[in-house]
């Protein structure tokens, strides 16, 4: 889970001490990217550079610099022959504890990477709706569920928004570009009308519709006929979402292939 503001937050006021590892420089086949970075404090740790042993390394040294045993500096560490990590590249990581004005920067950062989170809007709060967001809950995205019964909305994780409205469809207009909407409402009709107010977005990571063969056939005639739709349209329509591969129909199933789906779509804008 990537931390957000308020996580940070709330790390920080419970461990002021800390030093911040940083990823400064990747090469080759590297658990993290330049740039990824983990708080430690004597009991705690926010985030991650990638685990495993380089991981456990960094822990240990920057440790070692909050007890004053080392001063705080970096490590530079070829994976592959010193430490016996498989990916085999090499990692240069800076250790340095977090001072006032590291800590703005690094609260800067942290805000930043939360406003260009990509938006997932889930328009439906049924079992398949709360099993999508506790499953994008955990990953970097806005997530924003869109139901007309407030009921449907109650009990979701406390990182996803939640939005009740008796006209769906304007969420999708207000969305930014490079969304990914997913639909699957309690009415099939209120599902049609979605997608088919989603696929007037060009520019729309993702459109998917829960349902089967036959609900795809059966919307595609009333898009075609009634919506005035267009067949190349209609293809950039994810119908079953999740594919059909897996036979399992739980609600957990289903979110968790709908959820790699939609990153991968996501990934690729």
């Amino acid at each position: 889970m990537t931390a957000s503001l308020a996580t940070l937050a709330r790390f920080l006021d419970a461990h002021p001490d800390v030093a911040l590892v940083e990823v400064v420089r990747a090469r080759g086949s590297t658990p993290r990217e330049e740039g990824a970075w983990m708080l430690v404090s004597p009991t705690s740790i926010l985030e991650t550079i990638g685990g495993g042993t380089l991981e456990f390394m960094a822990i240990d040294r920057a440790r070692e610099a909050l007890a004053g045993a080392v001063v705080a500096d970096s490590l530079d560490v070829p994976l592959g022959p010193e430490i016996g990590q498989c990916c085999g590249g090499r990692v240069e990581l800076s250790i340095r504890l977090l001072d006032a004005t590291e800590r703005d920067a690094l609260a800067d950062k942290v805000q930043r990477a939360e406003a260009a989170l990509p938006q997932v809007l889930v328009f439906g709060g049924g079992h398949v709706g709360h099993a999508l967001a506790a499953a994008f809950a955990l990953l970097p995205v806005k997530v924003t569920v869109v139901d007309v019964r407030p009921e449907a909305l109650d009990g979701m994780p406390a990182s996803v928004e939640t939005r009740l409205t008796p006209v769906p469809e304007e969420a999708v207009r207000e969305a930014s570009a490079g969304s990914a909407f997913v639909v699957l409402t309690h009415d099939h009709a209120l599902d049609f009308l979605i997608v088919a107010e989603a696929l007037k977005r060009a520019d729309a990571a993702y459109v998917g519709m829960i349902g089967s063969k036959t609900k795809r056939a059966t919307f595609r005639s009333w898009y075609l006929s009634e919506a005035g739709g267009t067949q190349a349209d209609f293809e950039r329509v994810v119908c079953p979402i999740g594919g059909d591969a897996v036979r399992d129909k739980r609600p957990a199933v289903i979110a968790a292939l709908a959820a790699a789906e939609i990153m991968r779509a996501l990934s690729r804008g």
